[in-house]
């Protein structure tokens, strides 16, 4: 559930007409704008955290700004609580914002310092502004499903391999192929094109010379089969979204029809399932 989406729950819920204003202002283009500004402002500070040499230089200044982009962090999400009450968790964005918010209020000190490094990640937000992107990460949602049996197939492929070059070559080259971990790393980067021929496999075959019977294989299975699978799965979902027209999901009447949509298909499935022909 987006944000527009909680604001007409608030106006068919009967909330008061003030904490609607206030949730309307907050989640008016001007505002959404600034935000994102202070989002974009916030990730340079913290690059520019990152060197010893601005520190030294601009610490005051630079600490000064963080936590002023963490203010307004704070005051937003506080506007939202406060407008949305127990309706601000319905949505995986407030959730998320308020999750890296939360980090950055941790103390800078020992551990809790790696923890408040990861606001950095609030300016993901900029993935629900832009429809490009919201339209990339709708279709990798829609995709996982497809691409988890995707992922099986190059685990098992994976591992086999990986066992199989850990007994092949092993004893000659235990940086590369010592133990069943570092076989795999050594396939995922030959299955990334990276160094794989003069790095690993020309300086394998000089020992093994029928080496290439293994590595060009499954460069062939890895990279040019099973990656292109993922490729295809998450191309041939982004088509289907952009075919699909926009629907309100969150309107009863629309709900209630998609509902019933899925239930006949389930039941259709079933049917066929059981009466196969």
């Amino acid at each position: 559930m987006g944000d527009n989406d909680l604001k007409n729950l608030l106006s068919q819920t009967g909330v008061s007409s003030a904490r609607l204003r206030l949730a309307r202002w907050v989640e008016s283009r001007a505002i959404q704008h600034f935000v994102i500004a202070v989002i974009l402002i916030n990730s340079v500070i913290l690059g520019l955290e990152t060197s010893a040499e601005m520190m030294a230089r601009w610490e005051a200044p630079l600490v000064i700004l963080d936590r002023l982009c963490l203010l307004v962090f704070v005051a937003e999400l506080s506007i939202k609580l406060y407008c949305y009450r127990l309706h601000f968790w319905r949505s995986g964005w407030n959730v998320f914002d308020f999750i890296v918010v939360a980090i950055a209020l941790t103390p800078g000190a020992g551990v809790w310092a790696v923890l408040r490094s990861l606001r950095v990640l609030r300016v993901l937000r900029l993935l629900t502004v832009v429809p490009s992107l919201r339209k990339v990460v709708a279709a990798f949602i829609h995709a996982i499903p497809g691409l988890s049996g995707v992922m099986a197939l190059m685990s098992i492929f994976f591992y086999t391999a990986g066992v199989l070059a850990t007994r092949l070559f092993g004893s000659a080259f235990d940086e590369w192929f010592g133990t069943l971990g570092r076989s795999l790393f050594s396939l995922f980067q030959i299955m990334t094109l990276e160094s794989w021929s003069m790095g690993i496999v020309r300086p394998v075959m000089e020992v093994y010379p029928w080496a290439w019977a293994f590595f060009v294989p499954f460069i062939i299975v890895a990279t040019f089969t099973i990656l292109n699978l993922f490729i295809g799965i998450i191309v041939s979902t982004m088509q289907e979204l952009a075919l699909m027209p926009e629907v309100d999901h969150t309107d009863p009447e629309i709900r209630t029809l998609l509902e019933r949509i899925d239930a006949d298909l389930r039941a259709v499935k079933t049917q066929l399932e059981k009466n196969p022909r």
